[in-house]
């Protein structure tokens, strides 16, 4: 099998996991998880070498993209102990590219996710602050056809209301509500175990790139245009 083809061993590995979520099967099948996550790593490689073809990624390898599967419950409700799914991040490389990619692979539920989770307290301001004086800008950019037809739209948490210093009845208060900034894209299990699909998750991925880099330019700008870094 080549390189970063993710197997259905991996896939099939979470199903167990989920339905035996604790340190004693998991230890006595750990040989499972080192199999399972060692391919993960291979995907994930392949893919951060395709995404590099198209845009500057920091994280340096596939495997330090990866999340941990050991939870931490301390403050969790939830106390299984192991994530019941693989997945990593990549941050783009240099203070002018900003924002972040994701992928989630679980059973029955796979997707890639890009964008800001949690903009500092400035650079949320800051969006908001564009989305106030360029707000017809942001409506073309989000109506476009590529990212409706990918993406279906932009999506993260809101604020109940309207955040402090605008008005309730500002014509862009549906966007100024935002605090994150999150595209979205799914898969189907069949199309993760396909053995293209890691140049299918950095062609979605690109796609997102318009948006993010309009992001950039206004969080490395201030309201007048002018550079900040």
């Amino acid at each position: 099998m080549a390189k970063g083809i993710i197997k259905e061993e991996s896939i099939k590995f979470l199903k167990t996991l989920k339905k035996n979520n604790n340190r004693d099967w998991f230890n006595a099948h750990k040989d499972l998880y080192l199999k399972a996550h060692e391919n993960i790593i291979e995907f994930a490689d392949v893919l951060l070498n395709e995404m590099n073809k198209h845009d500057k990624i920091e994280t340096p390898t596939g495997k330090k993209s990866l999340f941990r599967i050991y939870r931490d419950v301390r403050f969790s409700k939830d106390k299984t102990p192991y994530s019941d799914h693989w997945s990593g991040g990549f941050k783009r490389a240099t203070k002018k590219l900003r924002g972040g990619y994701y992928f989630h692979i679980a059973p029955g539920n796979c997707y890639l996710a890009g964008g800001f989770w949690g903009p500092e307290p400035d650079d949320l301001k800051r969006i908001r602050q564009d989305i106030d004086m360029c707000h017809d800008e942001w409506r073309k950019m989000l109506k476009d056809k590529t990212l409706i037809k990918t993406f279906g739209g932009i999506m993260g948490d809101q604020v109940s209301s309207a955040p402090r210093g605008y008005d309730k009845k500002h014509p862009a208060i549906d966007l100024l509500r935002y605090k994150q900034f999150i595209l979205r894209h799914k898969f189907t299990e069949k199309e993760v175990l396909s053995p293209d699909f890691a140049r299918k998750v950095s062609d979605v991925l690109k796609k997102m790139r318009p948006f993010l880099n309009y992001m950039s330019e206004v969080l490395t700008t201030d309201a007048n245009g002018e550079p900040v870094i």
